[in-house]
């Protein structure tokens, strides 16, 4: 019967600890000061906030995803035909409207063929050396690290921990039952040594 005791004793204690750790990652949300040790207590998100983002927006920027990606996915080979197409409408409306009524339409024809031809030719290589313009200058002013930096900064705390144990409830309680199973261990095994000596 003491053996079973210490087990549940064991158990309930392991459990606890394991919930006041989850909890502890993000509760206290603000310092609490403990005047008699000379310490504050905060969670350890709440606490490494800045931090946290700092390098979470670096981590995303480096490992996962570049401006030069966003740009370079945004003007694929398809996206470069559209382009094309539509320089080429945009062109011969103008010369539609631009061009004075008087001058026969074989004419007009001729022109917009050779400028087609001439888009064929040019408007390839022209978009390429625009997106490599567009992606230097975007590399310069825009840090997609301080952008995540800023929205994770501004983001609030309760909200960020909800979100988390939405997203790791079954993890954590697999994580509480783990710390019971663990307690209950220990105490039997503290139960059988105290009952040997």
């Amino acid at each position: 019967m003491k053996l079973f005791v210490l087990a549940v004793v064991g158990a309930i204690i392991g459990w606890i600890t394991n919930v006041l750790a989850i909890k502890f990652i993000f509760r206290p949300l603000k310092p609490i000061n403990i005047p008699v040790l000379n310490m504050k207590i905060q969670g350890l998100i709440p606490k490494r906030k800045a931090e946290l983002a700092k390098s979470v927006g670096e981590i995303v920027e480096t490992e996962l995803i570049s401006m030069e990606e966003i740009i370079d996915k945004f003007i694929e080979d398809e996206n470069k035909s559209e382009i094309i197409f539509n320089i080429k409408r945009k062109i011969k409306k103008i010369i539609d409207e631009k061009l004075p009524g008087f001058i026969p339409s074989a004419f007009k024809g001729m022109i917009e063929s050779y400028i087609d031809e001439m888009i064929d030719k040019e408007a390839d290589k022209a978009i390429t050396e625009l997106t490599e313009k567009l992606i230097h200058k975007a590399t310069e002013k825009v840090k997609i690290s301080k952008i995540i930096e800023e929205k994770i900064n501004d983001f609030e705390l309760e909200k960020l921990e909800e979100i988390v144990l939405c997203i790791a409830k079954k993890e954590l309680k697999h994580i509480e039952i783990l710390g019971a199973i663990i307690g209950c261990v220990i105490g039997f095994i503290q139960g059988i040594i105290i009952f040997m000596f």
